[in-house]
């Protein structure tokens, strides 16, 4: 009897630690789809989508003139360069800024 009493209360706790898990899990799982969410509802945003691909991925020594003057009237910039700068991407005009540009941005925050 006494044996039957000592594994009734793990078992609840076993239980309980699961569903914990188990919520906690949900939990996350709900976090990232809201996040994805929020992040592609910038990228839809974004003046670039809407616009040649070609002009924010120039060839080496190629004019990011345009590109850039598209940058400066977007709404979704910050977004955008934050965006670059978390995903370490490596081409292309982001936020308004060359690659270059982000390395440096990137060096001076340390």
């Amino acid at each position: 009897m006494s044996t039957r009493g000592s594994a009734a209360p793990a078992r609840e706790g076993n239980v309980d630690n699961n569903a914990r898990r188990t919520n906690l899990f949900d939990l996350t799982q709900d976090f990232d789809l809201l996040f994805d969410a929020v992040e592609q509802d910038w990228q839809e945003q974004a003046l670039c989508a809407q616009t040649d691909p070609e002009a924010f991925f120039p060839e080496k020594g190629g004019s990011t003139r345009e590109a850039k003057r598209i940058c400066q009237a977007c709404q979704v910039r910050d977004e955008c360069l934050e965006f670059a700068l978390e995903h370490d991407e490596r081409f292309g005009i982001w936020g308004g800024l060359s690659e270059r540009e982000r390395r440096r941005l990137k060096k001076r925050l340390g």
